[in-house]
């Protein structure tokens, strides 16, 4: 890290005594240092047409009753609201607890978690997700149909890296309503036969459990072991990567996962029906290289790139020898500096990597677009926090093949201009 400061501050006096243009993409609305939401108010129930009324919220937290959220503006009836802001985060575990009358979405970093968009009473629900550190982008939609009027969302992280389980048990089989019995379980080895897990607060059958831990694993493949009677899912860093939600006898599946190194959520969602009850769950590095992975370098075909060619600098740096680099942009100016990574897919589910180089990548928000079956999906990533060179995770994503598909970075930081530097490298697709 401090290599990196002192080539920052080298390549910033060079700008200042020699010169030259730096151009470069890309606007976001809001941006990621808002500390409020951005809101929109709609006069009808669909978010369509130009919104009647914007402006700067510090919460979303409102019971308007039978009222407006502005009057002589806002109809007091049949409205919709758009919220959006980024929020900046400790890697863990997160519970969002939504409230609402009446219907409400909520999506995270571009993906609709929460769907509850229909008229109701005054409902409280929750979703729980691990978020990476760094900023995450938070879209809420809303409307009011009739009666009371109430939008309120709030996150508060579950745990941290640690060393227990979190262990909910629900007297039912689909972890509904408050949970019976919290508990840390120090491993997931489980073989109750027909007892209960907590007997006089669990029943022997018909229940079922929620553990969630983030704990480091080491950078590499990694193979998840999961022994289930009955059913189980598992999802590791918000991947569901195993799913086996059915009544069976004691059953061994296997997961494996490229994993970047550092602390990484895992939540075992469980039931069980009647019968034996077994829940066991372990991992270990697998054997054997990453499946199916495909990488476009910026040496390759697939590498395009556009803007100002004054605005580009090449090193023989960085995976496979050689890097681009480029100043920072504060906002969209004319001949953008930007790069895209095409590359050649079967249809499929792939995760995406990004290489980020040792040297010449001390942005810290720098702005991936990852294209996937015509959805469009940002991602920041803070480049400055690694060293030595790292594939560093840009979520999984179902692919349609057909080569229209892409990975694009531009220039624009929205930090001051000139005083960061954005890396361009290699990105790598493998099969999940």
């Amino acid at each position: 890290m401090a290599a990196k400061r002192v080539l920052q501050v080298a390549l910033l006096l060079a700008v200042v005594l020699v010169g030259g243009p730096v151009l470069a993409q890309g606007p976001v609305l809001p941006m990621h240092s808002d500390p409020t939401w951005s809101a929109a108010y709609w006069n009808n129930m669909s978010l369509t047409g130009a919104p009647a009324f914007s402006r700067q919220e510090p919460n979303l937290d409102y019971d308007w009753g039978a009222g407006s959220p502005a009057p002589d503006v806002i109809n007091p009836d049949q409205f919709s609201a758009r919220w959006t802001r980024y929020i900046d985060v400790t890697p863990g575990n997160y519970r969002f607890t939504v409230t609402s009358d009446d219907g409400i979405r909520l999506w995270l970093d571009s993906v609709l978690v929460l769907d509850k968009w229909y008229d109701h009473a005054v409902q409280t629900f929750t979703v729980d997700r691990y978020l990476g550190t760094g900023h995450h982008y938070i879209v809420v939609e809303y409307y009011e149909n009739g009666s009371l009027a109430v939008a309120r969302l709030g996150w508060a992280l579950l745990d941290s890296t640690g060393t227990g389980w979190r262990g909910e048990y629900f007297n039912n089989k689909s972890l509904s309503g408050t949970p019976a019995l919290v508990r840390t379980d120090t491993a997931l080895n489980f073989n109750w036969g027909t007892i209960s897990p907590a007997p006089g607060t669990i029943g022997v059958d018909n229940f079922s459990v929620r553990w969630t831990q983030t704990t480091s694993i080491a950078a590499g493949m990694t193979r998840f072991n999961l022994t289930s009677d009955d059913g189980a899912r598992l999802w590791v860093n918000g991947h569901l990567l195993i799913d086996a939600w059915r009544d069976q006898a004691a059953t061994t599946y296997q997961g494996d996962i490229y994993l970047p190194g550092g602390p990484v959520a895992i939540e075992l969602q469980y039931y069980e029906n009647s019968g034996n009850a077994v829940a066991q769950l372990n991992w270990a590095p697998a054997s054997g290289g990453s499946p199916d992975a495909i990488i476009v370098d910026d040496k390759d075909p697939g590498f395009v790139r556009g803007g100002s060619p004054t605005g580009w600098r090449s090193v023989n740096e960085g995976h496979n020898g050689r890097l681009y680099w480029t100043y920072n942009n504060d906002k969209i100016r004319p001949n953008y500096n930007w790069a895209r990574w095409y590359p050649t897919l079967a249809g499929g589910r792939y995760e995406v990597f990004v290489y980020i180089p040792d040297r010449y990548t001390t942005t810290a928000n720098a702005r991936y677009w990852v294209v996937a079956s015509g959805q469009y999906t940002l991602k920041i990533v803070d480049q400055s926090a690694y060293d030595g060179g790292q594939w560093v995770s840009l979520g999984i994503y179902n692919f349609s093949g057909g080569g229209s598909e892409y990975v694009s970075l531009a220039d624009v930081t929205y930090e001051t201009r000139l005083s960061r530097l954005v890396g361009f490298d290699a990105v790598k697709w493998e099969r999940r």
